[in-house]
C-alpha cells in the first residue's frame, strides 16, 4: 500500500519551506517514526518522520526545492523490503606491462616550471629580486612555461591560490537579513550605554551557587539576574515593553523576554513568558532547556514567537561593547557584553571590580532618551544590589 508523506502544517507567519536534507534516498528501507527529511523555515528546521514502516518509493523533491504546507513530498510502499544491492564486479588489477603506458600518458601532460632555466629572461629576473620559487607559479605561456606577467601576478596577490566558495543562504540566514533590513529601515533606533558592577552578583553566585544546584538540578548564571532584572524594569518603565502597531502603541503588561541564542545556523530567540512571575530556577532551567533544543534543532515555531523584549549576550564570545538591533515589532534590546576588570572609584577608593558595559538599543519614536536612560540605570541599580532586587524592591 502506498502511502503520502506530507509537509507538516505551517503556522500562519510561515508561508512554505525549503528541503534542507534528505537522509534517505529512494529505494531505502525506512521504520516508522525515522527522520526522513529536515524542513527549513524562516525560523527552525522542521523534521518529517516516516508514518509506517516499510520502502522510500519515490522523492518528489530535491534538496534546495521549496515546498508548502500539506504538500506530497515522497511516497512510501508501506510493508514493502528493500531489495539486497547487487555486488559490483571488481575492476581488473592493473597489468605488469600497463605501467609504461601510464607512464607515457603522464609524460604528455605539460610541466610546470621547476627552475629558473626554464623562464624567460625577464621573468627570472623578476623572481630572483622578489625572492619568489618559480617552481610555485602556474604558467599561463606556450607550454605551461611562466612568464613574467605569472610572477607579477603572483607576487601581487601574495603568492598561492585564493580559495572561493559560494554557497546559498539558508532559509533561516534570509530571515535574519530580512528582519535586520527591516529594523533599520522602519525603526527610528538609538543606542545608550552604561556599566554595572558585578561584584555582589558574583559574589553570591559563589556563595550561593552550590545549594542553589542542589535545591533545584540547574546552575545559577548570570542570565536569571539580568532577566528578572529586566522584567522588574519593564513593570516600572512601560514604554520600553511597548510596540508600535499602525498608528497606535501596544503597551504589553507582562514581559514575555526573547533570549538570543547562537547556533550553527544562526540567531535564533526563544521566548521565556511572563518572566515577572518566575522564578530564578525557572529562569534557569527554561534557557538550559531551550539552549539544548537550538543546538539539537529541537525548537518548535511557538517558542519563537512572541516577546516584548530582548536580551543578547555577546560577552560569551568576548565583545566588549556593541549596538545590538532591535527585533521588530519589540521596540528595546538590552545587550550584555563581557566581564572585565578595571580599576573603578568607590567611596573615594581606587578599586579593581568586575565591570559590564551594558547598551540598551531602542525605537526612539516610542521611547524617550529619559525612558531608556532610567531604564538602564534600574537594571545597574538592580544587578548592584541583587539583595533588593530579590526582594522586589
Amino acid at each position: 500500500m502506498s502511502i503520502e508523506v506530507k509537509v507538516p502544517v505551517l503556522p500562519e507567519s510561515v508561508s512554505d519551506a525549503t528541503i534542507a536534507t534528505w537522509h534517505k534516498k529512494a529505494g531505502d528501507s525506512v521504520r516508522r517514526d525515522e527522520n526522513l527529511l529536515d524542513l527549513e523555515t524562516d525560523k527552525v528546521v522542521l523534521e518529517v518522520p516516516s508514518p509506517v514502516d516499510g520502502v522510500l518509493k519515490e522523492l518528489k523533491f530535491k534538496e534546495g526545492d521549496t515546498v508548502n504546507s500539506q504538500q506530497v513530498v515522497a511516497i512510501i510502499e508501506e510493508g514493502a523490503v528493500a531489495e539486497a544491492p547487487k555486488e559490483e564486479k571488481k575492476a581488473d588489477a592493473p597489468k605488469a606491462d600497463d605501467k609504461p603506458a601510464a607512464k607515457a600518458e603522464a609524460a604528455k601532460a605539460p610541466a610546470k616550471s621547476g627552475g629558473k632555466a626554464e623562464l624567460p629572461p625577464g621573468a627570472a629576473a623578476h623572481a630572483a629580486r622578489n625572492d619568489v620559487n618559480p617552481a610555485d607559479i602556474a604558467g599561463t605561456g606556450r607550454g605551461g612555461r611562466v612568464t613574467k606577467e605569472d610572477v607579477v601576478n603572483h607576487i601581487k596577490v601574495g603568492g598561492g591560490a585564493r580559495p572561493e566558495q559560494r554557497v546559498p543562504m539558508t532559509r533561516i540566514r534570509q530571515r535574519i537579513a530580512e528582519r535586520m533590513m527591516e529594523s533599520k529601515n522602519s525603526i527610528a533606533m538609538l543606542t545608550s550605554f552604561n556599566e554595572v558592577n558585578l561584584g555582589k552578583v558574583m559574589a553570591m553566585r559563589k556563595e550561593l551557587g552550590e545549594p542553589f544546584e542542589k535545591t533545584h538540578g540547574i546552575k545559577l548564571g548570570f542570565m536569571s539576574f539580568f532577566a528578572k532584572a529586566a522584567a522588574n524594569a519593564l513593570q516600572k518603565h512601560p514604554a520600553v515593553n511597548a510596540s508600535v502597531d499602525g498608528t497606535e502603541i501596544i503597551y504589553h503588561g507582562y514581559a514575555d523576554i526573547s533570549i538570543a541564542v547562537a547556533t550553527e545556523k544562526g540567531l535564533v530567540t526563544p521566548v521565556l513568558r511572563n518572566v515577572e512571575n518566575m522564578s530564578f530556577a525557572d529562569v534557569e532551567s527554561s534557557i538550559a532547556g531551550y539552549a539544548k533544543a537550538a543546538r539539537e534543532g529541537g525548537l518548535k515555531l511557538e517558542d519563537l514567537q512572541g516577546g516584548t523584549f530582548t536580551i543578547t549576550n555577546g560577552g560569551t564570545f568576548g565583545s566588549l561593547m556593541s549596538t545590538p538591533i532591535v527585533n521588530p515589532p519589540q521596540s528595546a534590546i538590552l545587550g550584555m557584553h563581557a566581564i572585565k576588570e578595571r580599576p573603578i572609584a568607590e567611596n573615594g577608593q581606587v578599586v579593581v571590580a568586575p565591570m559590564m558595559y551594558i547598551a540598551l538599543s531602542y525605537d526612539h519614536r516610542i521611547i524617550d532618551g529619559k525612558d531608556a536612560v532610567l531604564f538602564l540605570v534600574d537594571i545597574k541599580n538592580q544587578l548592584e544590589n541583587p539583595h533588593r532586587m530579590l526582594l522586589g524592591l
